[in-house]
């Protein structure tokens, strides 16, 4: 797995971004307004090779790839530049693949930055009068009518400028008034076409991505600037929290963009579909982006004095021209569920790598034949998504072929496997849908344990939880605090022997029914700031004077509510120091924050995609319909967007990088676009899906009333918005 660009490219891009910073400045931007159309600063781009990077060698190009076209398109989107960009490096790449003397002769000056060619994104057959990104600039365009590549030239006559909303160089044209030259046709010349407004639908959603990324960089900075009330308005949640979200859809969009020319790369079944996905996800995203971002400048935003409304009209502008971006959803739709193939452009090199590796792919392999071979028909039917699915049977079974824990140290009874490997496993419970509620929780609190735990609590209770004879619970909430686990009242008071006893109440102690222990949070010292006087401990839950007390919810799971009344532990039960919970408290977040719903998110697909297979709409199968088709696209665009964002904060952890907010981007953004799918799929297949019936319907009905809790527990939305907010984008802290 790897998400680091390779030198040359990092290199690039900072040759491009300077540039750019220079060339394209907003003075700049604003200097083209008129005409949509900076000539020196197209000179430059391709002084720079910039409109060479798709040609291949032979014809005079550099002969890189979509990835390093991308690196280049970020940038423009960045710095809003003036020109065609994207469909220019289509052009010449489609020049470079035609013979004729009179199409080299075009590439020529194209790459020399003497001619602009772009293109025509629908065919003239069916379309001639259509609008075209820097027609009005444009010496040429190359378009398709039917299997026919054309080369149409435009006289000046042609090329009529008119006022648009961001004073773009676009223009509505006739095509069909334009001399032509045919430069290619037949099978292979329309793949060519084809195949290259791919790859234009790739290069706009980065170009948009970037746009939006700055967008939101200048209303953060703005928000850190500008004082309401007494206070930094980015101090304010109703600014950060928006700002938080969109970030996060920001860098989601430029990850699925990245994962689409991998895949393409690759030749994956789903690369057609990802480029539909990603340039109507990036086309929707920097609408809701440049709008949120203009919204904080407030007023200020509506002036042409700031440079956020430019992001605002060129959001909408670039990708508009190519129509309507339901359009494009609904290709989605067609490519995933009804078969529609697309003609995809060479990817070329590609270092960007979502694969999790052999090893992970082999420790899959052997806990899929471990699951195949240890439950049978009668442990299926026992299966559920919480702790409600625990089998003490399965668990120790688990714990003898060291599959329990394998990420834990060799000495602690794992083989010490990587975190990609890890999350190979957590695929696999998903698949054999197999509850892994309690061996996460008690992994997290064996890792505390390892990391603070004294010696006689290793050898008395570690060594339990190593051998599977034993799980854990946590006892973070409260009845009267919920997430604002600082303001714990639950008492630990040491006695004149050392030991401690506890008095107190616990919320949502979640498998505390059947676990043996609870990594306690409580209050030590009343008489410092709330943050300093707290002290973790392990509380066996079989001492006298604790009581549990079932509390069901209508997601058909049971958590508890626990009571704690004098209850003594020694003091070798302690993790950390005592008044030093906050730092053994913050391990325990950590490993629990980072993780998502990418995987349930994508089991409710399938199963809502096989239950439009199976019902009617209308005398047809619902499956059959466009709206079903864009919406089940839709929901698989979101649990793609999960997917790579956990791939990056998984690999962001292994690489041991800065925290940056991405475990809570990804707990973030797959808890609520699974509420928000789970409502969706339930009304596409109602009202079939109101039964609980076996099957897909019953198990859309589940994954409704399973997300409703995803968004509050390991911690809120809420709480991660803030956390994104002050990491990803250096606002002001937003919490007490």
């Amino acid at each position: 797995m790897n998400f680091d660009l390779s030198e040359e490219q990092q290199m690039m891009r900072e040759s491009f971004a300077r540039f750019l910073d220079e060339e394209s400045s907003m003075a700049r931007v604003r200097a083209a307004w008129s005409t949509g159309f900076d000539a020196a600063m197209w000179k430059g781009l391709a002084e720079l090779g910039a409109f060479s990077l798709r040609v291949p060698e032979a014809a005079g190009g550099l002969g890189l790839g979509l990835l390093d076209a991308a690196v280049l398109m970020e940038e423009v989107g960045r710095t809003l530049a003036s020109g065609p960009v994207a469909e220019t490096l289509v052009a010449a790449r489609l020049l470079a693949a035609v013979a004729q003397p009179e199409a080299r002769a075009l590439l020529d000056k194209l790459l020399s930055g003497d001619a602009v060619v772009s293109i025509a994104l629908h065919d003239i057959e069916q379309q001639p009068l259509q609008w075209v990104a820097g027609g009005a600039v444009a010496d040429a365009v190359l378009a398709r009518a039917q299997d026919q590549l054309l080369l149409l030239s435009l006289p000046a006559e042609l090329r009529k400028a008119e006022e648009n909303l961001a004073q773009t160089a676009i223009a509505e044209l006739d095509l069909s008034r334009a001399p032509r030259r045919v430069l290619a046709s037949g099978g292979e010349a329309s793949r060519a076409f084809a195949q290259g407004l791919e790859e234009w639908k790739l290069l706009l959603a980065v170009a948009l991505s970037g746009l939006s990324r700055e967008a939101l960089r200048l209303a953060a900075a703005y928000a850190c600037e500008r004082s309401a009330f007494g206070q930094l308005i980015g101090s304010y949640q109703g600014i950060s929290h928006p700002l938080a979200d969109l970030i996060t859809d920001v860098d989601g969009g430029k990850l699925l963009a990245l994962k689409t020319i991998r895949d393409i790369a690759d030749a994956k079944a789903e690369a057609g579909a990802e480029v539909s996905l990603s340039i109507w996800w990036n086309t929707d995203t920097a609408t809701r982006a440049v709008a949120q971002a203009l919204h904080t400048f407030g007023g200020y935003g509506l002036t042409t004095e700031y440079d956020i409304h430019l992001y605002n009209l060129r959001a909408k502008a670039w990708p508009l021209v190519y129509g309507d971006p339901a359009h494009l959803l609904e290709e989605a739709g067609r490519r995933l569920f009804a078969g529609e193939q697309a003609e995809l452009p060479e990817a070329g090199a590609v270092s960007i790598d979502f694969d999790l590796g052999e090893e992970a792919q082999a420790l899959a392999h052997e806990l899929h034949e471990f699951f195949n071979k240890t439950l049978t028909p009668e442990l299926r039917a026992k299966a559920h998504y919480s702790f409600d699915g625990f089998d003490a049977g399965v668990h120790k079974k688990l714990a003898e072929a060291r599959l329990l824990f394998p990420n834990w140290e060799v000495q602690y009874g794992g083989r010490k496997a990587p975190p990609y490997a890890m999350s190979a496993v957590a695929h696999v419970y998903e698949e054999q849908n197999w509850s892994s509620h309690a061996v996460s929780t008690t992994s997290m609190v064996g890792v505390m344990m390892q990391r603070f735990g004294s010696e006689q609590l290793k050898r008395e209770v570690l060594s339990k939880v190593i051998a599977g004879e034993a799980i854990c619970s946590l006892g973070y909430s409260e009845p009267s605090c919920g997430s604002d686990v600082f303001a714990a009242q639950t008492r630990a008071t040491r006695e004149a022997d050392g030991s401690w006893r506890i008095d107190g109440s616990k919320m949502f102690t979640s498998g505390a029914n059947i676990a043996e222990y609870v990594l306690m949070l409580t209050r030590t010292n009343p008489d410092v700031p709330k943050h300093k006087g707290l002290t973790m401990f392990i509380v066996p839950l079989k001492t006298p004077g604790v009581t549990i007390q079932p509390v069901y919810t209508f997601q058909d799971e049971r958590t508890n509510i626990t009571y704690y009344d004098g209850v003594k532990i020694p003091d070798a039960y302690r993790l950390g120091e005592v008044d030093g919970g906050v730092k053994v408290m913050a391990s325990a977040l950590e490993l629990e924050h980072g993780g998502g719903f990418a995987r349930a998110q994508k089991a409710m697909v399938l199963a809502a995609e096989k239950l439009c297979r199976e019902v009617s709409w209308r005398g047809q199968p619902l499956i059959a319909q466009s709206f079903a088709q864009a919406r089940l696209a839709r929901a698989t665009a979101h649990y793609f967007l999960s997917e790579v964002l956990g791939h990056r904060a998984l690999w962001w952890g292994a690489q041991k990088k800065p925290n940056m907010g991405y475990g809570p981007m990804t707990k973030l953004f797959s808890s609520e676009k699974f509420l928000k799918d789970s409502a969706d799929l339930l009304d596409l297949t109602a009202p079939h899906s109101l039964s609980k019936r076996v099957g897909a319907a019953g198990f859309l009905n589940q994954c409704y009333r399973h997300a409703q809790g995803s968004t509050i527990y390991g911690g809120t939305s809420e709480v991660h918005r803030s956390q994104i907010a002050e990491r990803a984008l250096n606002l002001p802290r937003t919490r007490a």
